[in-house]
């Protein structure tokens, strides 16, 4: 039997994984935000989605838009209801029928093509997971596991079949190590985002705002780029020209030393902050227009 693009409403809410689940649990750690940057990098540097981002994107001009519309994307379809979820992947998938193109070596492009549009997700799990790897509580091998199976059927609901991501964490790896080895490429799109991580613009702030941002600006450009850097593979930043020393490596390390040492300090609001962004966002309204 074919398999539907689109989930039927009994099949997204079997898909949805609801409060308690591993997924509920880790994907909206305020600390996976150090991974954002990551996250970003490993997305572009696929010749589909940074060809799509070069020509279609506002993430140079509006950035922090850009993030705040991931966010809404990412913690509606874990974090609102059912329904609201699956409206939310359905208005994402439609906005890509509308990015394609051609590429610089004459090649047409769709986002929607399904190795680009299914790595986009992946990697997102794989930043994730980075990020607790790095900066929080490392998952068990068989939490690993859980995890990857439900992100692969809420990949479902944007319409990612089921055939189009592997079935297991064991797959998952192998097809990660393979896009790392073969796929990715250093373009226009990487260096556009690595530039504005080391020169962020400000965010959408109330004017009384503006001096702690021109005050925390540059050690938080510092460290969200040192996050980014240090968690890419060293294949990927030898390929793409980026510089990692010792020092670095050491730096990186007592920040993740340091956020683990805060974590019985934080609220639980920090420790799943999905619920409280979408309240923070307002209404449902809001959710329905987040895009990627």
């Amino acid at each position: 039997m074919r398999e539907r693009m689109l989930p039927s409403e009994e099949e997204a809410a079997r898909l949805w994984p609801g409060p308690g689940s591993i997924t509920w649990r880790y994907a909206a750690d305020a600390r996976t935000l150090l991974a954002a940057g990551y996250a970003l990098v490993l997305q572009v540097a696929h010749p589909i989605v940074g060809a799509g981002v070069a020509e279609h994107s506002t993430y140079t001009q509006d950035p922090w838009g850009r993030l705040f519309r991931t966010l809404d994307f990412t913690n509606a379809l874990i974090y609102a209801e059912p329904a609201v979820a699956a409206e939310v992947a359905r208005r994402v998938r439609a906005r890509h029928r509308q990015i394609k193109g051609v590429m610089n070596d004459g090649s047409r492009y769709h986002a929607l093509a399904p190795d680009a549009y299914g790595w986009v997700w992946a990697s997102l799990f794989a930043a994730l997971t980075g990020a607790h790897d790095h900066f929080g509580a490392h998952l068990r091998r068989g939490e690993r596991e859980e995890f990857w199976g439900q992100w692969r059927g809420l990949g479902r609901l944007l319409g990612i079949r089921q055939r189009d991501l592997p079935a297991d964490l064991d797959g998952f790896e192998r097809y990660f190590e393979h896009t790392l080895a073969v796929v990715l490429e250093d373009n226009e799109s990487v260096h556009s985002v690595l530039e504005s991580l080391r020169d962020p613009a400000r965010p959408p702030l109330p004017p009384y705002a503006h001096p702690a941002w021109r005050l925390g600006r540059v050690p938080s450009a510092r460290t969200l780029g040192l996050a980014t850097i240090g968690m890419l593979e060293p294949v990927l930043r030898e390929r793409f020209g980026l510089r990692w020393t010792l020092a670095q490596e050491l730096e990186l390390r007592a920040l993740g030393m340091a956020s683990r040492a805060a974590a019985p300090l934080m609220p639980g609001r920090l420790r799943v902050f999905g619920p409280a962004y979408l309240h923070w966002r307002g209404a449902q309204n809001a959710w329905l227009d987040a895009a990627v």
